[in-house]
């Protein structure tokens, strides 16, 4: 084998691994912000349907045990008729009736328990989504900088490749979320 002919297979190579470093590179930061992506829409689907759930709940709850003070105040009155206390009695039982079937159907259904399973999921896709943006900030930045490095900007250039933007949060999201916003929306 010649020298040039060597010399030519050696830069064929090297063209190659560097086309493929580039397209690799490419895809890795499309799949990583798909990925992203998914987890921003997972956010967006489920912070509200969660909200929504748990306001509701609670709206439930707090009416049902309202009603049940209010029902009580009432019987402990003073010079009420037995035709009252009947009627309270009956509306104590259905509303007791109403919490016992709760407690059956959803044994674990507590406001409290709500709340802390709605602050862990928003915490558990906040995580998912900083993780995300972690992945997809270092895919950028690898991509980048094979589009700015020799000898890769020259194949870059020629493959007509544009740098990537890092994914930066605006002002607005940077804000603490208002999760008490949320259930007066509801």
């Amino acid at each position: 084998m010649s020298t040039p002919f060597i010399i030519f297979i050696v830069l064929a190579i090297i063209l190659v691994l560097m086309y493929n470093s580039l397209v690799a590179k490419k895809n890795q930061v499309e799949n990583i912000f798909a990925s992203l992506d998914t987890q921003l829409k997972k956010r967006y689907d489920l912070i509200p349907n969660l909200v929504a759930s748990v306001s509701k709940y609670m709206k439930h709850e707090k009416s049902l045990l309202e009603d049940i003070t209010k029902l009580r105040s009432e019987a402990n009155k003073a010079n009420i008729s037995q035709k009252q206390k009947i009627d309270l009695d009956t509306k104590m039982t259905k509303a007791l009736g109403s919490i016992m079937i709760a407690v059956e159907n959803y044994p674990d259904l507590k406001a409290n328990e709500n709340i802390m399973h709605l602050q862990r999921s928003l915490n558990e896709v906040e995580e998912q989504i900083a993780a995300a943006r972690r992945a997809y900030n270092q895919a950028v930045t690898d991509y980048n900088n094979a589009l700015e490095m020799l000898p890769t900007n020259f194949m870059a250039s020629a493959m007509g490749y544009k740098p990537k933007d890092v994914f930066v949060i605006s002002e607005n999201e940077r804000k603490n979320i208002n999760v008490s916003e949320l259930f007066d929306k509801n």
